[in-house]
């Protein structure tokens, strides 16, 4: 096999990407790899102005984006944004569900026990996590079963693996996650089509916009005790670069991958084989 025929097995030109979320720094790092490996990207968010600033740069790049404001727990903003991709660039092949993360008020701390937590803050967690995956599957999922093809990756995490302490309702969220890709690998295959794949990546410990003082000293930029704790059990010894999930991104839509369906993949370092011992 030469060069030529090797890099068709990971090429995406021609392809349309949807991705939720792609204004926080995986989502955003997704994107730019999207782009460069030739999709045109379609950034799904409820603010313009972060994602505008993210589709000139990949005009730059030479790639094609398109800023659509929609909001993932929205159905019927959802619906408004798949016409509207599919009006201007006639499919969507790929779904990247990026959108996600914690909130304050379902994280049990020594001021707010877990028995304190409000329905409402857990159900904001729960909710933007589950429901913000679930919904756009159904929405981007119905027009991938009408064209029989498509590639759906979901964003689980370490904390559906192992639990994490103190944040309650993510971890279960990103638990449910993993057992909802398993389901709809098999769902879209049996009902639908073969060639519609359904996988899930499982980060290991990224520094992003949400967690970067949680494992960094906001003064010294040295770890806190928390920080410590996740690299002593990350046989890597180091947190995750953005850039470290581009290609498995990329490789789960790519053709390379044409076999491979219900998969959570870690990317972590090592974090979740270790036993700690």
């Amino acid at each position: 096999m030469n060069q030529a025929e090797l890099l068709k097995y990971f090429d995406l030109s021609g392809t349309v990407a949807v991705v939720t979320g792609a204004n926080g720094v995986l989502g955003r790092s997704a994107c730019l790899g999207l782009a460069k490996a030739g999709a045109k990207v379609a950034l799904l968010g409820r603010r313009a102005e972060p994602n505008e600033v993210l589709a000139k740069e990949i005009e730059k790049l030479g790639g094609e984006a398109k800023v659509v404001l929609s909001d993932v727990t929205d159905v019927p903003a959802l619906e408004k944004a798949r016409e509207e991709i599919v009006k201007a660039w006639g499919q969507v092949d790929h779904l990247l569900n990026y959108a996600g993360g914690n909130r304050p008020e379902a994280t049990a701390t020594a001021e707010r026990k877990f028995f304190d937590l409000p329905k409402e803050g857990l159900s904001g967690a729960l909710d933007l996590n589950i429901l913000g995956t679930i919904l756009p599957c159904q929405v981007f999922g119905r027009h991938m079963a009408e064209r029989g093809a498509g590639n759906i990756i979901n964003v689980s995490s370490m904390a559906a693996m192992r639990p994490l302490t103190r944040v309650v309702a993510y971890s279960a969220a990103k638990a449910a996650i993993s057992n909802f890709t398993h389901w709809l690998s098999v769902h879209m295959a049996q009902e639908y089509s073969a060639k519609i794949r359904v996988n899930a990546i499982a980060p290991g410990f990224f520094l992003t916009e949400q967690n970067r003082y949680l494992l960094t000293d906001k003064a010294t930029g040295e770890l806190t005790p928390r920080g410590k704790s996740v690299i002593a059990h990350t046989p890597q010894k180091r947190f995750g670069d953005a850039e470290d999930l581009v290609s498995a991104v990329l490789w789960l839509l790519s053709p390379s991958a044409s076999f491979v369906t219900g998969v959570v993949l870690p990317v972590d370092g090592g974090f979740a084989a270790f036993s700690g011992v």
